[in-house]
Parts: structure tokens; C-alpha cells; sequence
């Protein structure tokens, strides 16, 4: 009998788009009321591809919201993400000029810091000598 209402409540199918309304917010996620009348949740992570603080930073009570189906599990819970349907943001690629700049300029500077080590190191009394008066 478990069997026949499972499959009688699985009327979307991971990758559809679906639409709903925002029923409850809790910290982790919000919970979506369908169009086919089923419940599922958009966990925080699912919100955005930037950082999220809190979910009412993002959805309001009532909200009417479309997102994509990401997961369906044994229980028929259906996991839904907002992100999945914005386009990902670019981060701008440094450039490897810059790189290969900061990288020699880097090995520069550590070269200089072993020199002075080592001059330290053959006199050990100190780096400035005495003049001593006649």
C-alpha cells in the first residue's frame, strides 16, 4: 500500500522546473508548497551562489518562487534549488603576468633574507663591527 501512494505522490521528476509558494522558513532552508499540491524544502545552500546569512535575507513568507527539482529520495522528499536556475557568476581569472611578477619579486626577497642570514651566521658577534680607537 506504501508503494502504490509513492507512486501517486511523485509527480515531478528531478530537473523539472516547478513553481510554488514559500510555506515556512526555518534556518536551514524553506519549505515550498507546489502546484501539484506536494511539500518540499530549498535548503540554505540552495539559495544563492553567493553567501547566504539568513534565509529571509533571500525569501519572504508567501513568496511565489520558481526552482528546479535537484533531488527526490526514497521517501518521496523532493529537494529544490534556486541557484540551479540563475546563472553562475564569473569570478574574474588573475592574470598570470601578475603572477609570475609577485613570484619573482617573492624570490627576490627570499634570496635577500637568506643572504642576510647567512652573513649572520659567519659572524656570529654581531652584524656591525667595532672600530676600535687608537
Amino acid at each position: 500500500m506504501a508503494e502504490e501512494k509513492s507512486t501517486d505522490v511523485v509527480a515531478v521528476n528531478v530537473g523539472d522546473e516547478v513553481a510554488g509558494a514559500v510555506e515556512h522558513i526555518a534556518p536551514y532552508g524553506a519549505f515550498v508548497r507546489l502546484g501539484t499540491g506536494q511539500k518540499a524544502m530549498i535548503h540554505i545552500s540552495e539559495l544563492s551562489h553567493g553567501f547566504v546569512k539568513k534565509v529571509e535575507d533571500v525569501l519572504e513568507l508567501g513568496q511565489n518562487i520558481r526552482a528546479k527539482v535537484i533531488k527526490i529520495d526514497e521517501r518521496g522528499r523532493i529537494d529544490l534549488s534556486l541557484k540551479a536556475m540563475q546563472p553562475k557568476e564569473a569570478r574574474p581569472q588573475p592574470k598570470t603576468e601578475d603572477f609570475e611578477k609577485r613570484l619573482s619579486q617573492f624570490l627576490k626577497q627570499s634570496d635577500e633574507k637568506i643572504a642576510d642570514l647567512n652573513s649572520k651566521m659567519k659572524n656570529p658577534k654581531g652584524t656591525k663591527k667595532r672600530v676600535g680607537k687608537k
